[in-house]
């Protein structure tokens, strides 16, 4: 049966790209700092929060990162291929199963909507607008445009911040004033924090859809919805009801081609809203990356002939990495890789699995911002062999072997890393 899934571990970089000096990521390198820092023991977790986000109460982590299966899927040879060195404190496997390698990105920024249109074929070659100041961040006339059309009685924040951080200092102001917070960051974007009760879910989304359209000037890659719950600044907490409002790619994606080809996709997680729901057949929205594994698992089981599943585990970048917090990263790291038996063992032969990134946020480095960094390119199935796939140019890799894997005409990047590529899959031979 030819099905595909791509499971997209959001921000997990392998080592900066050669352009990272023009992104001021020169030396980022999240899986390698991750182990570096639990080889020494500074990455040791002795008990999760018993709320909020982060690891699981109880959850505990010590020594070395220990990631077997993804390790025999050729994580960390390709780890190596793009620094040039061993991730410290790790032994690598004597077998690897899966063919590997790692993949810059092409497109102009190192953000969420870029990374994975990239993936899917499309890379960005236009420049996103950006709000560069770190305070006074947005034009008085769109503030007061907003306020106005949305009919608030103003706004908070106006500034670059880390969600957690501004919800923390601005919220009980919010809920006694009733102006929502809105904040920005290095990425091209406009996020709008209210709290889900006292302000009203449904008014949110209302005001981030009146922002997405006054937006459409400046070319701004996302609105982003930010519901948050709690009394006071100790106990506010962002929740699942997160809702992007984006652009659509700028050309027709290998989803939309499958999608319009008469194939089925399904998106899991935030993919859909990244993609502006073009060529989506399914959305199945869950939170946390125990609940979007389940997801991925059932969607699998009921998948059909010429279904393509795609996954993204938002946690390793929004509650991890931007953050910096390394050791719930490497804890995070830990479980993904403990579950991933339960889907290889699922895979038939003519099945194509990928594990991939959009982009880095290397929880060390200086800010709270995303790196510019390779992907892992990590890939089983459609008669792959075991081995290194190389440096691969673009993302574009990616969408260019889901193309073919499903009988889809080329897409206009990238490479196919697949066997036989010039002939259709059902010619190939296993």
């Amino acid at each position: 049966m030819t099905r595909a899934l791509v499971l997209v571990l959001d921000s997990f970089g392998i080592g900066a790209t050669p352009d990272a000096a023009a992104f001021g990521d020169t030396g980022a390198d999240t899986l390698g700092h991750i182990a570096e820092a639990c080889a020494r023991g500074e990455a040791d977790l002795v008990q999760g929060p018993e709320h909020g986000p982060g690891p699981a109460a109880g959850t505990t982590r010590q020594g070395p990162l220990q990631l077997p299966n993804l390790g025999r899927l050729g994580l960390f040879h390709a780890h190596r291929e793009s620094t040039g060195d061993w991730a410290e404190g790790i032994t690598p496997p004597t077998t690897v199963d899966g063919a590997y390698g790692h993949a810059r990105e092409i497109s102009s920024g190192k953000d969420t909507p870029s990374g994975h249109w990239e993936l899917a074929g499309v890379p960005v070659r236009f420049e996103w607008g950006y709000f560069m100041e770190r305070e006074h961040s947005f034009p008085t006339e769109l503030l007061e445009a907003l306020i106005r059309e949305a009919e608030l009685p103003g706004v908070l924040g106006d500034c670059h911040a880390s969600g957690t951080e501004i919800i923390a200092r601005l919220g009980e102001e919010h809920r006694r004033t009733g102006k929502p917070i809105v904040y920005t960051s290095a990425d091209s974007v406009f996020q709008i924090a209210a709290h889900e009760e006292a302000f009203g879910l449904a008014r949110l989304y209302q005001v981030c859809e009146i922002a997405r359209r006054l937006l459409e000037p400046y070319n701004i890659g996302r609105v982003i919805a930010r519901p948050f719950t709690g009394d006071d600044a100790a106990s506010f907490i962002r929740t699942a009801a997160r809702r992007d409002y984006g652009v659509e790619p700028p050309a027709p994606t290998v989803l939309q081609r499958l999608h319009d080809d008469g194939g089925q996709v399904v998106a899991i997680g935030k993919i859909a809203d990244i993609y502006a729901h073009c060529g989506i057949s399914q959305t199945i929205k869950a939170s946390g990356h125990d609940a979007l594994f389940d997801a991925t698992l059932a969607a699998f089981e009921a998948a059909g002939e010429r279904t393509l599943i795609m996954t993204n585990f938002v946690d390793f970048d929004m509650v991890y990495g931007h953050r910096r917090d390394v050791a719930g990263y490497a804890a995070a790291l830990e479980a993904f890789d403990a579950r991933l038996p339960e889907l290889l063992e699922r895979l038939e032969d003519d099945d194509l699995l990928v594990l991939t990134a959009d982009h880095g946020c290397d929880p060390t480095w200086t800010g709270t911002d995303h790196t510019r960094e390779h992907v892992p390119v990590l890939a089983v199935g459609a008669g792959l062999a075991a081995g290194s796939l190389g440096a691969r140019a673009s993302f574009a890799d990616i969408g260019q072997s889901l193309a073919e894997h499903f009988g889809l005409p080329p897409m206009d990047d990238g490479e196919s890393f697949l066997p036989d590529d010039n002939l259709p899959h059902d010619d190939r031979e296993n």
